[in-house]
């Protein structure tokens, strides 16, 4: 079959986007965004069709975290685009840099209401309700310049999701007068320096300090060298949240990893005598509290100054990113004693007793899959008692983003396309995806993704029975077990019939032989527990 070469206005948008070093996209073809996909091949750019849009914003997600750079989905108009907000909802929620890109009504056919293919009332409204911005372009120009301004947000603003709608019509029409200068990628300015008064008052307060820690939020996962000279200059304990979790290398004597959620870490960065909180809303759902009501002086690092005292006041609030604020603020402090950091280890020992204590089977479990996976496999998951009740707690990485997960979205069917997309971003790191029973039938499509994308993924998959979190929530309000005990399938004859390999373990040791065996044949791997026959 002939390839036809047009140069419409979907081409220069994708042009435009490699022009920012984007080559892979996520998504699904469709009736009315074929434009979008002509390009792809010319451009270098791989295509990743996911069996569900929701999977391919998840897929997109992964892939971001690892590149640094946005996840671009392509959906279809309607229920394409429909499917894809929930991954955009999670982007939201933890301030991760995507764009999706959809076709729209023709131009002049708007709340038509005339029963057209994928007719939606208004899908640039719904989608606009759940991203930062969202654009409806009238030309190939304003095409190529909402891209431009998405790099501009992710470049010095706090990265979001963007939706960008091309009409049916413009999206297929030839794209005039459009030159390598407008498509050329743009350097943009930088984040504002950050005030020379509060650093000097905020490198004053540390210094003095007697008892300094450190809460790092998503917004320092680019500042981990300058986070970890200030954190060493001052000899101050460094917390983070799930979302900046290996920001600090795990295994530093300072850090005490990403177990804010639990008291004994939690208390120790309320207590501190001066308390510096990089990029961070300080949220409920990162913190299993109302507010940490920090009894020491606080400083605030945020791009935002609309964050710097959002659920919790700021004595001295700082604009700025974060990298760049560190490492002033660490010339500030100069040469010193570093205070002696003392107390971590003990902190970790609660931490452990605290996770133990709160769900012994999940923390005992979480120990044993930690133990056996590889020192730098990246480990997606979601919203699972596996990973909350003790994955996310007793596994130490040493970069960040090793671990991708939504602490505030707090989403089901995240961890399999997240692990694929990472695979896909990262193919020299080892990937899986740990995750529970009722979590994986969410997104149990994308196996055949990671089948025919040739990835290496191995899956654990924890099987509780069913939604057991939800099953003891009704046990707590004093009602039966409604709807939560699900049928199981299996699990290792899936994997087989999905093209890859399927495994049980019944115990440790066997489960150490089976992710032995399934990164020496990589591909597809399923590695079934039965979690309540486990024998920890």
């Amino acid at each position: 079959m002939e390839t036809v070469t047009k140069r419409t206005t979907g081409w220069v948008l994708m042009e435009a986007l490699r022009g920012y070093g984007v080559d892979t996209v996520f998504g699904i073809p469709g009736t009315h965004n074929l434009e979008f996909y002509r390009p792809l091949p010319a451009l270098g750019i791989r295509p990743v069709t996911t069996r569900h849009e929701q999977g391919a914003g998840y897929g997109a997600d992964g892939w971001s975290l690892q590149t640094g750079k946005p996840g671009v989905v392509v959906t279809t108009s309607g229920p394409g685009l429909l499917n894809a907000l929930s991954a955009a909802g999670t982007a939201y929620c933890e301030s991760r840099p995507m764009i999706i890109l959809s076709p729209g009504p023709a131009r002049g056919s708007e709340f038509a209401d005339v029963g057209t293919l994928h007719e939606t009332k208004d899908q640039l409204a719904a989608a606009s309700a759940v991203v930062e911005w969202g654009r409806r372009v009238t030309s190939a120009a304003e095409a190529v310049h909402a891209v431009h301004d998405a790099f501009a947000l992710f470049a010095s603003g706090r990265p979001r999701p963007v939706y960008i709608e091309v009409p049916l019509d413009l999206l297929e029409e030839e794209a005039d007068g459009i030159s390598g200068d407008d498509l050329a990628a743009r350097a943009f300015a930088p984040a504002p320096a950050p005030s020379d008064d509060a650093i000097t008052a905020a490198a004053r307060l540390l210094d003095a300090a007697t008892d300094p820690v450190i809460l790092a939020g998503g917004g320092s996962r680019r500042a981990g060298a300058a986070l970890r000279a200030v954190a060493e200059r001052l000899g101050a304990a460094v917390v983070t949240t799930t979302n900046a979790k290996g920001v600090l290398d795990e295994h530093h004597p300072l850090s005490l990893g990403a177990n804010l959620r639990l008291a004994a870490a939690r208390n120790r960065a309320r207590d501190a005598d001066v308390l510096l909180v990089v990029g961070s809303k300080l949220g409920e759902a990162e913190l299993w509290v109302d507010r940490l009501d920090a009894r020491g002086t606080v400083i605030r690092i945020d791009l935002l100054a609309s964050q710097l005292d959002k659920n919790q006041k700021a004595d001295v609030g700082i604009v700025g990113d974060a990298a760049a604020v560190l490492s002033a603020l660490r010339n500030q402090l100069g040469d010193g004693q570093p205070h002696t950091g003392a107390g971590v280890a003990e902190t970790l020992d609660a931490v452990r007793a605290e996770v133990h204590e709160l769900s012994p089977v999940n923390a005992a479990l979480a120990e044993v899959i930690a133990e056996v996976l590889p020192a730098d496999a990246i480990v997606a998951t979601d919203s699972s008692q596996i990973a909350y009740w003790g994955l996310m707690n007793v596994l130490r990485v040493s970069r960040p983003n090793s671990m991708p997960y939504m602490a505030t979205y707090a989403t089901l069917g995240y961890a399999l396309p997240a692990a694929l997309g990472s695979r896909l971003a990262d193919p020299g790191r080892p990937v899986f995806a740990v995750t529970g029973d009722g979590a994986l039938m969410f997104s149990l499509q994308e196996m055949i993704t990671a089948v025919e994308q040739r990835l290496d993924v191995t899956v654990i998959v924890v099987d509780n029975g069913g939604y057991a979190e939800i099953r003891q929530n009704e046990a707590d309000a004093g009602i039966a077990p409604i709807g939560v005990d699900l049928v199981q399938l299996d699990w290792a004859a899936l994997g087989a019939a999905f093209g890859g390999t399927g495994r049980r373990a019944a115990s440790a040791a066997e489960l150490a032989e089976a992710v032995r065996q399934a990164q020496a044949d990589g591909g597809l791997q399923i590695i079934h527990i039965d979690q309540p026959t486990f024998a920890v």
